[in-house]
C-alpha cells in the first residue's frame, strides 16, 4: 500500500491560481454566414464560454488525483492547462519537471508519418535526446505491441493502436507528471491491465498521476484525491470516495452534499465498502490465497428489526466469481438503528490473477427495502501460479511413457 503519511510535507509540484479559460463559440459556421454577418451584427453570432472558471489549487508531489465531472465540466480542459497545452485567460498555472499528456486519441501524432517516426518526434517534444530514444525505442515497441505496423503511417492505425502506441511513448519517456484523459478506455482488456499495471508502477515509484475517467472504480482504485468540477467550478477537492458520492449528486442534478428527494431515499442504504487486511489496514491487492475482509458500511433511516446483508465479487466482464450472504451464512443480524457495518472474512479463496469488483447490498425482512452498491471496491489479485483465470491452482505435471 502507499504510504501518504507526509504528504503535507511534500513539495507542490503543481499550482493554480485564479485560472480561467474562456473560448468564442461561433454561431455562424459557414463562409457565406461570415461574410453576411461581417460587422457590428457578427457580434450577436459570437458567444463566449466559459470552462475553466477562477480556478485555485495545489497538487503535491507523488499524489494520484482523479478529475471527475459532466460530459462539458471542463476536465480534459483543466488537463491541458496543466500540461501547457492551452494558455490560461486569466491566472498562472505552475508545473515542476518533465509532463507528459495522454489527452485527445492520436493528440500529437503526425498522420502521414510512420509510428516509428511519430515515436521519435513525440519523444523529442517530451525532451528525450536521440541518443535516450534510440535506448529505449524497443522497450517502446514491446510495449506497445504495434510489431510490424510500426513502419506503417499512422493514419493506417486503428483507435486502439494509436493509444498503444501514444501510451508507451509516454511511459517511456521518464516523465514526473503522467497527465490520462480516458484514453484507458480504449484498447482490449490485456492492455488496459499493463496500462494499470504500469500506472501502479509510477504511483510506487513516487510520481504524480492526474486522471480523468468516467468509471469511478478505476479513479477509487488508483487515486488518493478527488477534484469535482461542475460547469467548469471547482465544487468538491478531497477524499477520492467523497468526490465520487459528489459526481454522484452532480449527475442527480442536485447540490454536492444535499440529500436526494424523499421519495428516493430507501429505508436502508449500503454507503461504502472497505477492503481490510488482518490487521484491520486498508487493502487494494493480496496474494491469492490470502484472507481478506469485506467492511460493508450500512445506514438505516429508521430502525428495521430483521434485515440481511451480502456480497458478491465479479471480474471486470461481469462474470460473478463469488457470492454470500447473512441468509446462507445462517447468521442473524442485530436490529439496526442508524449507522453500522458488518465485517464478512474471506479466507483461503484462490483467485486467479487480476482484478475483482466487489458489490453489496442490505435487505429489510421485517420492512421490505433493498438497496445495493455495485462496485464499491476493487480487489487486485497476484499469484505465481502458473494458471489463469478466476481459479488459482499449483498444477504439476507426471509425463511417462506407457507400457506397449
Amino acid at each position: 500500500m502507499i504510504d501518504n503519511s507526509d504528504i503535507d510535507s511534500r513539495p507542490d509540484i503543481i499550482r493554480l491560481n485564479g485560472v480561467s479559460k474562456h473560448f468564442t463559440v461561433r454561431k455562424d459556421n459557414s463562409l457565406k454566414d461570415r461574410i453576411v454577418h461581417f460587422g457590428r451584427l457578427g457580434k450577436a453570432f459570437r458567444e463566449e464560454f466559459t470552462a475553466v472558471e477562477e480556478l485555485t489549487l495545489s497538487i503535491k508531489a507523488g499524489t494520484t488525483v482523479g478529475l471527475l465531472g459532466q460530459n462539458g465540466s471542463g476536465k480534459s480542459t483543466l488537463l491541458k492547462l496543466i500540461g501547457g497545452i492551452v494558455a490560461p485567460s486569466t491566472g498562472t498555472v505552475q508545473s515542476r519537471g518533465r509532463v507528459a499528456a495522454l489527452l485527445e486519441l492520436g493528440a500529437g501524432f503526425h498522420p502521414d508519418l510512420s509510428g516509428r517516426e511519430n515515436v521519435y518526434l513525440n519523444a523529442a517534444i517530451l525532451g528525450l535526446s536521440r541518443e535516450q530514444i534510440d535506448a529505449r525505442f524497443g522497450e517502446i515497441l514491446e510495449f506497445s505491441g504495434i510489431g510490424e505496423f510500426i513502419d506503417t503511417a499512422v493514419k493506417f492505425y486503428s483507435s486502439g493502436m494509436y493509444v498503444r502506441l501514444a501510451f508507451a511513448v509516454a511511459v517511456h519517456t521518464d516523465p514526473d507528471v503522467l497527465l490520462v484523459d480516458e484514453v484507458l478506455a480504449v484498447g482490449d482488456e490485456a492492455f488496459q491491465r499493463k496500462c494499470m499495471d504500469r500506472i501502479h508502477q509510477f504511483r510506487n515509484e513516487g510520481r504524480t498521476i492526474i486522471l480523468v475517467s468516467h468509471s469511478a472504480q478505476q479513479v477509487q482504485e488508483l487515486c488518493d484525491r478527488g477534484i469535482l468540477l461542475h460547469h467548469g467550478k471547482l465544487v468538491f477537492d478531497g477524499d477520492i470516495n467523497g468526490a465520487v458520492d459528489g459526481l454522484r449528486d452532480v449527475l442527480d442534478d442536485r447540490a454536492v452534499g444535499e440529500a436526494p428527494p424523499e421519495e428516493t431515499i430507501h429505508p436502508i442504504q449500503v454507503k461504502r465498502i472497505e477492503l481490510l487486511d488482518d490487521a484491520g489496514e486498508p487493502i487494494k491487492e493480496i496474494s491469492s490465497g490470502a484472507a481478506f475482509t469485506i467492511r460493508v458500511h450500512v445506514d438505516s433511516l429508521r430502525p428495521i428489526e430483521r434485515w440481511e446483508i451480502g456480497f458478491s465479487m465479479d471480474t471486470p466482464l461481469g462474470q460473478m466469481v463469488m457470492a454470500s450472504n447473512t441468509d446462507v451464512l445462517g447468521v442473524r443480524l442485530d436490529p439496526i438503528t442508524g449507522r453500522t457495518r458488518v465485517d464478512l472474512r474471506v479466507a483461503e479463496a484462490r483467485f486467479g490473477p487480476g482484478d475483482y469488483f466487489v458489490n453489496a447490498n442490505a435487505a429489510g425482512v421485517s420492512e421490505p427495502s433493498s438497496h445495493g452498491l455495485m462496485r464499491g471496491a476493487v480487489l487486485r489479485v497476484r499469484t505465481d501460479n502458473t494458471t489463469m483465470g478466476t481459479v488459482s491452482a499449483a498444477i504439476t505435471v507426471d509425463a511417462g511413457v506407457e507400457p506397449s
